[in-house]
């Protein structure tokens, strides 16, 4: 991974007492020095920036002629007494957006007679309008749709709900149509000049210009003030991928405030008690723009990835119903922690697919699997694209359960570096069945026989684009601190940079020549004390300017992987609400020049003697020494050994090498093994573990994955469930050729496992203590 680390220009004296007045506690030059970095650079900037009373927010009407022709067929609707349908979209910002107008257009029409909404599932019908869900609307009478995160690109569908007698209002802020579609008006910032301060609207905030617009239009008639809506306007707003500028940043201000407001009253006065319920169950309380990306976003957003249908979402987020929105809160909780399991199990099989990628000559990755869930494909492809620095797209090709429909891949896409994903798969249209999305995100669905076409083409395309350049994997850091200068007056310094995000981001701290101590992971917890599939480790951080440690938090790493010694690295500074304490959140590391920590000289020399070699011989004393850590299993690997070796320098033990030469079956056995296996799961319906696979067969992990390629292309299905997997048998199509490939493929990778284990079984001690 490639580190950037911004270029420092200190501003001018003028500039950071003017910052210091907004930071009283602190200096004020770490504040002044990003703002500056980020382009506000006078008094009037800077006041518009922090305090958002002087800012002067955008009319609804500079939407022009489309808001007065939105408005005026909304009062239609209301004197000719229409039932109105409000078409949402199933993530947090089109979730958020059917609240806002279902609260906002429900103080102008009743709800639940006048007023409905639908949101698409999932699962079953992708993004954007579509014709099953038109003609239910159609059925319920319905006069008018109104779009929302959704609908600008919906050309076919919009026209046929004209033929059915609906008019098509579409609020949204995804990509644009070539030529306007046929609908009664279109509110898209898109349309808007790129500098207007509209121009980054999320689709929760074109929404709510809509909602305001008719406030100011009818204004004797709304009995709650529009103000109310903006709590729901900030958490679609930073849940979504947009820049937090202009009335973006404004909207988010005044939201995030109301979020705080409310969650300080008791629970039984809460405005909506559906997302106080959500803050306690994910730990936070509502000040923070962190509190909504890490935790309202995610939970909101895991329903209908698990779930599919996420419709009871914008109940959860209006009702009044204490009662009934804790329970809906509740699962919401569940989604989420489903969530979390699946996408780790997922991520492991595309890292794995992945390694077997030639990245040096791959400029997109497109990846294909039966067995993965959609729901989290964007997820998964959004970390893949970070860690390698490719644009990458993930495709399930399970059939959706509509057995009389052709069989579709259907996923996500994410961008990095920059790279304009919509642009670059639209090229591509003529291979796919339907796509949408903006130049960060899309989905996308294709017919399977085309995916390696679309991966050759989409490939060809971006290297031509790229002109020879290669794409790498970075991370910016903003600002360089010290160990010391972590803590409270740091935080309010940064503080004052929020809400941040694309456009103003999280300011990334480098903190140089530093060292870890007592670390220790473990697997999160849900709110009823179980664990969650998701290791996170725990830390105190170290540098020559304290003696005091700060303490850090490491998401989905274990301990192992921090370095021993010095190093550098890149964090977020923030505050724990539930510990309430402040800390940082580890987002790279590497280590540095010198690697030896203070008092640590001579380690290399230790380490050597931390080495004990008991292979082959009795070794049943050392299990009871704390101060020994016994491996019996024979690693394949160096690194097996380095992290063990890691793992006993953390703890001050010793590391006892107790293994034997294995004693291997046949590879082909092994196989012969697994298809019994297989076969018997299957016929008494039954799940297994990957453990017992393991243990049965004598196999590592990443052999076994293999040989589950070899069981699919035999003809097996193999789901992955909480842990356990699910077999099933199903004539194959494949050709021998096909099946025969897979099978020689696993038993290669037997094969070279076992290689590894006898060299370890037998390789010099002195040799292991030079290398390691």
């Amino acid at each position: 991974m490639q580190w950037i680390i911004a270029k420092t220009e200190k501003p001018p004296d003028w500039f950071i007492q003017m910052v210091k007045q907004h930071t009283p506690a602190s200096r004020g030059l770490y504040a002044a020095q990003l703002l500056w970095q980020r382009g506000i650079k006078d008094s009037q900037q800077l006041a518009a920036f922090t305090n958002y009373k002087t800012y002067q927010p955008a009319s609804p009407f500079e939407f022009g002629e489309e808001m007065q022709l939105a408005v005026a067929r909304l009062q239609q609707a209301r004197n000719n007494s229409d039932i109105i349908a409000v078409w949402g979209d199933f993530d947090a910002d089109g979730i958020t957006a059917t609240a806002v107008l279902w609260d906002g257009l429900g103080q102008f029409f009743t709800q639940n007679s006048q007023l409905i909404y639908y949101i698409p599932n999932r699962l079953t019908e992708s993004h954007g309008l579509n014709y099953r869900g038109i003609d239910n609307l159609h059925k319920q009478g319905c006069k008018l749709i109104v779009t929302c995160d959704t609908g600008s690109t919906n050309i076919n569908e919009i026209i046929y709900a004209q033929q059915l007698g609906m008019d098509v209002i579409v609020t949204d802020h995804h990509t644009l149509p070539e030529q306007r579609p046929p609908v009664t008006a279109i509110i898209n910032p898109r349309y808007l000049p790129s500098e207007h301060k509209l121009f980054h609207l999320s689709g929760v905030a074109v929404a709510y210009k809509l909602v305001e617009g008719l406030y100011l239009t009818l204004p004797n008639i709304p009995q709650h003030p529009l103000t109310d809506l903006l709590d729901l306007v900030a958490v679609g707003l930073i849940a979504d991928l947009v820049q937090i500028s202009g009335d973006c940043r404004y909207l988010a201000q005044l939201g995030i405030q109301r979020l705080q407001v409310d969650f300080q009253q008791p629970a039984s006065a809460r405005r909506r008690p559906g997302i106080g319920r959500l803050l306690e169950l994910c730990q936070k309380n509502g000040d923070r723009p962190t509190d909504i990306s890490f935790g309202l976003g995610p939970r909101i957003n895991a329903v209908s990835r698990i779930q599919g249908d996420a419709s009871f979402c914008v109940e959860l987020l209006t009702s009044r119903d204490a009662k009934h929105c804790y329970q809906l809160a509740e699962i919401t909780e569940l989604a989420n922690t489903r969530r979390k399991s699946l996408q780790k199990d997922v991520q492991a099989q595309v890292v794995e697919k992945v390694s077997r990628l030639d990245l040096s000559t791959t400029s997109v990755i497109v990846l294909a699997d039966s067995q993965w869930p959609t729901g989290v494909l964007g997820l998964v492809a959004g970390q893949v694209a970070q860690e390698t620095g490719c644009p990458t797209i993930l495709l399930s090709t399970e059939r959706n359960g509509q057995d009389s429909a052709p069989p579709l891949a259907r996923g996500s896409a994410r961008s990095v570096n920059f790279v304009d994903l919509y642009k670059l798969v639209k090229k591509q249209a003529h291979l796919l069945h339907s796509f949408g999305g903006h130049p960060f995100a899309a989905g996308l669905s294709l017919s399977p026989e085309n995916i390696p076409l679309f991966t050759d083409a989409i490939n060809q395309e971006l290297r031509q684009s790229l002109g020879g350049k290669t794409l790498t994997p970075t991370v910016q850091a903003d600002l360089t601190v010290t160990v010391a200068d972590l803590g409270k007056e740091l935080f309010l310094e940064l503080k004052l940079l929020e809400p941040c995000g694309m456009g103003n981001p999280v300011p990334k701290l480098l903190i140089q020549n530093c060292w870890f101590e007592n670390s220790r992971h473990r697997n999160q917890q849900d709110w009823q004390g179980k664990n969650v599939q998701y290791i996170k480790t725990d830390f105190d951080i170290r540098d020559e300017s304290t003696k005091s440690p700060f303490p850090g938090v490491w998401w989905g790493h274990y301990k192992n992987e921090l370095p021993l010694g010095r190093c550098d690295c890149i964090a977020e500074l923030d505050y724990n609400t539930f510990k309430k304490h402040y800390e940082i959140r580890l987002i790279a590391v590497r280590p540095g020049l010198n690697s030896t920590v203070p008092g640590t000289e001579g380690m290399n020399q230790v380490v050597t003697e931390m080495i004990l070699d008991y292979r082959n011989q009795e070794y049943s004393k050392l299990k009871t020494q704390d101060s020994v850590l016994v491996i019996e299993d024979c690693p394949t690997n160096w690194d097996d050994i380095r992290l063990w070796l890691r793992q006993c320098v953390y703890n001050n033990q010793q590391l006892a090498m107790a293994w034997s030469k294995p004693k291997h079956q046949e590879p082909q056995q092994v196989w012969l093994t697994l298809v019994g296996i297989a076969k018997y799961v299957s016929r008494i319906n039954q799940s297994v573990t990957s453990r017992q696979l393991l243990q049965k067969l004598g196999i590592r992990d990443e052999t076994l994955l293999w040989g589950i390629e070899a069981l699919k292309a035999l003809g097996f299905t193999v789901t992955r469930q909480d842990g356990d997997l699910y077999i099933s048998w199903h004539p194959t199509t494949n050709s021998e050729k096909v099946t025969d490939a897979a099978v020689e493929r696993f038993l290669a990778a037997i094969n070279e496992e076992q290689f590894q284990q006898n060299y370890f079984a037998d390789v010099p001690i002195s040799t292991i203590k030079a290398i390691c």
